[in-house]
């Protein structure tokens, strides 16, 4: 599997909004991601990210952890659509059921990962859905 940078059509990084109460995972997701060009914003709570996100000029992908103390990685990601109807979010849990995840599927959530993610699987994904919904030239 090959993790080339991502390029936009204005030549700029992409940038992801990581939402998770778990400061070190999203250090360590930002750390695999950064090689990929991809500009990581680091929120430690559903409130924290949905605030950064309005204060961001842009925002071309979400990654939501499903349990936050304030608010989860659903209701986080159904309030994001009500602002940004087209912003691809990926969830991801460490306890979420199967159910969750299919509910989460069908509400239009572009991917559903399950922690601990391998890192392998984190860049391709994120690359997936990049790729997906942005497009690229690779």
């Amino acid at each position: 599997m090959s993790f080339e940078p991502l390029p936009t059509s204005a030549g700029r990084d992409l940038r992801i909004l990581i939402a998770d109460d778990d400061q070190d995972l999203c250090r360590g997701a930002a750390e695999l991601l950064d090689p990929l060009g991809i500009e990581v914003l680091r929120a430690a709570s559903g409130t924290e990210a949905l605030g950064l996100f309005r204060r961001e000029a842009t925002v071309h992908l979400a990654l939501l952890d499903v349990h936050m103390p304030d608010r989860g990685g659903l209701d986080l990601f159904e309030a994001l659509r009500l602002e940004a109807p087209t912003l691809p979010c990926i969830l991801w849990s460490a306890e979420a059921s199967e159910a969750y995840e299919q509910v989460a599927l069908r509400s239009g959530v572009s991917a559903f990962l399950r922690k601990p993610v391998h890192p392998d699987t984190l860049r391709g994904e994120v690359q997936r859905v990049l790729h997906d919904h942005w497009g690229s030239n690779n």
